[in-house]
């Protein structure tokens, strides 16, 4: 048993790309990273090059998968126990900056990372079982956004990163590809856009919302619920069978809102970070 690391894009999904696509719901963030990295190259996420590792077992199968873009944490897919105690054992290549892991998994890398750790951020998973239009339904409409959103669509995404304190926006290559298969749309009221709500292409029968995002001012009008189910529609029409969505735990706003909407939970992810 053991855990196998690159630095090549292309050796990581031939070996674990099968395995990832096994268990497409649950490894969504793993399927739409190397799909960007494939798409825009190794610094599609920042400017150190990204590594990727796999776990194969006794039986010579591949059964679990992680990546890292620096400086984002390391993700880490649906592994064996076995392969969690590993990398809290130090298996890792090198020193990094953090992990984002299921809840259990989460807590074993923790005690063995060997110094204090943090919980920056606690997620949940949800997948669409049957979309309920909102109740009330938002003044407004959805449509696709064009070139000519491409401005807000930036700030927008960037006030959205801002929100979650991630360390930068996407860069405009991600947005323009983003605008490019109809995978953002923006929802409009009063003859201006008020919020979006954008889906990832459909990969392994799966696709994610994100991000949904409103300006503060323009909050509390359902917008955001308008824009998520236009955004969960459109992702059904472009091939995918399961329609995902990560929700910040301390966020009850958000998570009532996709609940309403149909979505259920999957499970719970960990983000952890050195402390200090």
């Amino acid at each position: 048993m053991t855990w196998t690391f690159t630095r090549d894009l292309g050796a990581y999904l031939s070996a674990a790309g099968p395995a990832v696509a096994a268990r497409p719901v649950v490894h969504t963030m793993l399927l739409t990273v190397a799909d960007a990295l494939e798409r825009r190259g190794p610094h599609a996420f920042g400017a150190e090059d990204p590594f990727f590792g796999w776990w194969t077992g006794t039986d010579g199968v591949v059964s679990g998968a992680l990546l890292c873009t620096p400086p984002h944490p390391v993700l880490l897919g649906a592994v064996p126990a076995e392969a969690v105690a590993a990398l809290a054992g130090g298996a890792l290549p090198g020193p990094v900056g953090g992990f984002n892991a299921r809840r259990a998994d989460a807590a074993v890398l923790a005690a063995g990372w060997g110094r204090p750790s943090r919980v920056e951020e606690e997620l949940r998973l949800y997948r669409l079982e049957g979309l309920a239009p909102p109740d009330p339904a938002p003044a407004g409409r959805s449509r696709p956004a064009g070139e000519a959103d491409l401005a807000l669509a930036l700030d927008w995404f960037a006030a959205f990163a801002a929100e979650l304190g991630e360390p930068g926006p996407p860069p405009e290559a991600a947005v323009r590809d983003r605008i490019s298969y109809g995978g953002l749309l923006v929802w409009e009221d009063g003859g201006g856009p008020v919020s979006m709500a954008g889906f990832s292409r459909p990969l392994a029968g799966t696709s994610r919302i994100f991000p949904v995002y409103t300006p503060p001012e323009l909050r509390g009008r359902g917008y955001a619920a308008g824009a998520t189910a236009a955004a969960s529609r459109a992702a059904r029409a472009a091939g995918a069978a399961e329609v995902l969505l990560f929700t910040d735990l301390a966020n009850p706003t958000s998570n009532g809102i996709y609940l309403r909407l149909g979505y259920r939970p999957v499970e719970d992810r960990v983000v952890l970070t050195p402390a200090g």
